[in-house]
């Protein structure tokens, strides 16, 4: 079908392959496009020109127009400069979806510098891995993040901490109701407020990059084993996958208005939520706690928010929320769920309640992130990721590299102009990583016949019983299949007959708990899996582990059942 089956991919060129999904694009979806070497600061500074007037940012009633973003960025990109910022330096934002994020972002690239995401969440062990690897001597943090990089500081990992707090943003009187309410942090030792920051002079001139080859952010990834990688995405890796997320929706212009829920500091907030809306001059709503449910449905209906890009347990939240029919959320037009495979019966409640489209894209750290998605108005296949954006390939290799035919199960690789530049100060894992252009995923996928891809689990996810390739994906469809089970998670755990047995956890909707038991989960499962795939032992939770973005956590259910069965 993409006339390259059975060669390695060391050996083909992308001219080779043919790419059979382009006749499922969308009506003005190009398959090529051309995307110009700039620095990533210019989409928020060409919407400052076009747009000076029109509100950027609305945080909690706090507006920011395009105009104000610049100079704030600018004033930033000073103060940096006042303190001794050079190009390439590297400076961590471990920061929620504040103002402040979005301003010290573009100030930072605008300097010349780096940026190094940080989950404000993240404990003082894994901020000081990033700080030390990263080489990063300055930081902007929350202020409740504030006494875990104070220790770093003291002892000489870090040079320069900026405290920024929420009500510096927040307008009368709820900045000094923010004061009263809010957690108290000591806040002693040496560090600068970003209040007097924002005072500095701003710079006269953004620093000269070359997009290609300056590294404009450093996303931590691939923390499961091991210790976190900094993928390097260039400006021109962001700046194309803009071009191509603008693409996918060629009806968006700046009269879209874009929830920004999704953490920043996670590369597909970033790129979605922040860096596109920018690039087109609309409207971004801040939600800083993506967990706020009410707030989201508050925003939407106020807001009359079109884009919303979401985890699936933000979409399956918004379903079950008590009472959601009472929010009018008839605005939402277009909606891309990603970071973890989206439940067919979360996309159609979801896709009832408001009116709009939902759905199901993949991406990496390491693609900037988007990569393939489902054809927004055209034909979308449930439980299909979709198929390759513009400029993007992809194919199915086996362990030796060979491209595997339509069906057959193996590793995604995916080659474009989104793919990093590579893992910083670690050459071996790059080579692991890249081969000939191509970006082995570790992600294990098949293709049909019409070119959409399906994502049948994380290489090492797979779970080996009794010779037996099970993937957790395929089980927990039909868990949620249930009308009981709200969430579900399956991993493989230890197994002295067959290696491995397949182990559910399962949260039951509220109304529920109690009357479902593990045995109607079991007999649901056998009547719709063989045997083999059934979960030999389920174990009912209130909650399951979640990552900043809500990604369930299957290595932490993994751990915990290790431990349990040792």
């Amino acid at each position: 079908m993409l006339g390259v089956e059975g060669k390695l991919i060391t050996e083909i060129s992308e001219e080779e392959i043919n790419r059979i999904w382009l006749k499922h694009y969308d009506k003005g979806v190009r398959p090529n496009l051309e995307y110009p070497e700039i620095p990533l600061y210019d989409f928020l500074d060409n919407s400052a020109e076009k747009f000076p007037d029109k509100v950027a940012l609305d945080f909690i009633g706090k507006e920011i127009t395009y105009r104000q973003l610049k100079e704030a960025s600018e004033r930033i990109a000073g103060y940096l400069k006042s303190i001794g910022v050079k190009k390439g330096d590297k400076i961590i934002l471990d920061l929620p979806n504040t103002p402040h994020y979005v301003i010290a972002y573009f100030g930072v690239l605008k300097a010349g510098g780096t940026v190094v995401q940080c989950n404000p969440l993240y404990t003082e062990r894994e901020v000081r891995h990033i700080a030390e690897n990263s080489e990063a001597k300055i930081a902007f943090c929350i202020e409740n993040a504030y006494p875990k990089l104070r220790k770093l500081k003291e002892e000489g990992v870090l040079e320069k901490i900026v405290v920024c707090r929420v009500e510096d943003y927040l307008k009368f009187p709820l900045n000094i109701l923010y004061k009263f309410k809010k957690e108290k942090v000591e806040l002693k030792g040496d560090f600068d407020f970003w209040k007097d920051a924002i005072r500095s002079e701003p710079i006269d001139r953004a620093v000269k990059v070359d997009p290609k080859e300056d590294v404009a952010v450093f996303q931590y990834t691939g923390g499961t084993t091991g210790l976190p990688k900094a993928a390097m995405l260039t400006h021109f890796n962001l700046v194309a996958n803009v071009y191509q997320v603008k693409e996918w929706l060629p009806d968006l212009s700046e009269k879209d208005v874009f929830a920004g829920a999704l953490p920043y500091f996670h590369v597909y907030g970033m790129t979605t939520s922040m860096n596109t809306p920018i690039a087109l001059g609309a409207k971004i709503v801040l939600i800083p706690d993506p967990r706020d449910i009410k707030r989201i449905l508050d925003s939407i209906e106020k807001h009359r928010i079109t884009i919303f890009c979401g985890v699936p347990t933000l979409f399956n939240a918004i379903n079950n929320y008590p009472g959601v029919e009472k929010w009018d959320l008839s605005s939402i037009r277009a909606c891309i769920s990603g970071a973890a495979p989206l439940p067919i019966e979360v996309k159609r409640e979801f896709e009832r309640i408001t009116g709009g489209k939902l759905v199901e894209g993949y991406g990496l750290s390491e693609t900037s992130p988007v990569a393939i998605v489902n054809p927004v108005y055209g034909l979308n296949k449930e439980g299909s990721i979709g198929i390759p954006v513009s400029d993007t390939y992809a194919v199915v290799i086996d362990d030796e590299g060979r491209i595997l035919p339509v069906g057959e199960v193996g590793e995604l690789a995916i080659k474009g102009p989104q793919v990093m530049k590579g893992y910083y100060k670690m050459e071996e894992e790059t080579a692991k990583a890249l081969v000939n252009g191509w970006l082995l995923t570790g992600d294990m996928a098949k293709m049909d016949e019409d070119g959409y891809f399906y994502i049948v689990d994380r290489k090492k996810d797979v779970i080996i019983a009794g010779g037996y390739n099970i993937y957790p994906r395929e089980v927990e469809e039909v868990l949620y299949e249930h009308p009981a089970v709200l969430e579900a998670a399956v991993v493989g755990v230890p197994d002295k007959y067959r290696g491995e047995t397949v182990k559910a956890f399962v949260v039951l909707k509220p109304e529920y708990r109690g009357k479902v038991t593990e045995k109607e989960i079991e007999q649901f499962c056998r009547e719709r899996l063989a045997a083999y795939k059934v979960p030999k032992i389920i174990e009912f939770r209130d909650e399951l582990p979640k990552s900043a973005v809500g990604k369930i956590l299957r290595r932490v259910l993994r751990e915990e059942s290790t431990k349990g069965s040792s």
